[in-house]
């Protein structure tokens, strides 16, 4: 098996990574780094130092990779060193919202623009990006958090739009959304403190559900958004 994970120097990243080579030891994994080149060595895995939001760089990374099984990626934004999400709509601040979008969807599009060859074939192959259930339209009761919700909705329509067109060019690529929950990383380190008993989930924990719930997944599958207990989420 051949897997990339974009934003392998996360939590998620590293989780799934390690989830891998102790599950399927004999994987080609790829993985990205922005600025720290994570410290797992094996001789199966191959670091890139990657900037996801820049087109110039997604394209050398996959001028210098083949074929693939599964794409992961594992990149995202909730907070920057000095603004956290918005409780009102007073808050909104344009800076912060193009933040939002660089960091949660153009990485994404990004990698279905220049990696779509790589997982055309005839078994079933895997694009999948980490999304979050604040992005569901649907599912939003309560407000708040308004460029954090806008992107990952945003995210939501490009994974839809994506598994539409690659319907016809790569007929066994299944592409998702994932949901992990509330994971302990730095991304929900500010906002721990109001999480549910029970409801903080490992990021070990989450490489393995995502990862099991692959292997119950196949192209009819396409165009989903799926949460880390394998329940579909409403758009």
């Amino acid at each position: 098996m051949k897997i990339l994970v974009v934003g392998g120097s996360g939590g998620i990243g590293q989780a799934l990574i390690k989830q891998v080579l102790a599950s399927k030891p004999n994987s080609q994994i790829y993985a990205t780094y922005h600025s720290s080149e994570p410290q797992i060595t094996n001789d199966n895995i191959k670091w890139f130092r990657v900037d996801a939001s820049s087109e110039s760089d997604i394209l050398e990374l996959a001028n210098q990779i083949t074929d693939l099984d599964l794409l992961i990626n594992a990149i995202g934004s909730l907070h920057t060193a000095n603004k956290k999400p918005e409780k009102s709509v007073s808050e909104f601040n344009p800076e912060f919202f193009h933040h939002n979008l660089d960091a949660n969807v153009v990485p994404t599009i990004l990698l279905s623009k220049y990696f779509i060859k790589h997982l055309k074939s005839k078994r079933n192959t895997f694009f999948v990006s980490l999304s979050a259930r604040i992005g569901s339209i649907e599912d939003n009761n309560i407000g708040g958090w308004i460029s954090y919700r806008c992107s990952k909705a945003a995210l939501n329509m490009a994974i839809k739009t994506i598994s539409i067109e690659w319907k016809y060019k790569s007929q066994h690529c299944c592409v998702l959304s994932f949901h992990p929950g509330t994971t302990d990383t730095e991304l929900s380190k500010p906002f721990q403190r109001n999480v549910k008993p029970g409801k903080l989930f490992s990021a070990e924990y989450v490489a393995r559900q995502l990862l099991e719930l692959l292997d119950d997944k196949d192209a009819s599958d396409t165009g989903k958004f799926f949460s880390f207990n394998g329940e579909e989420i409403p758009w």
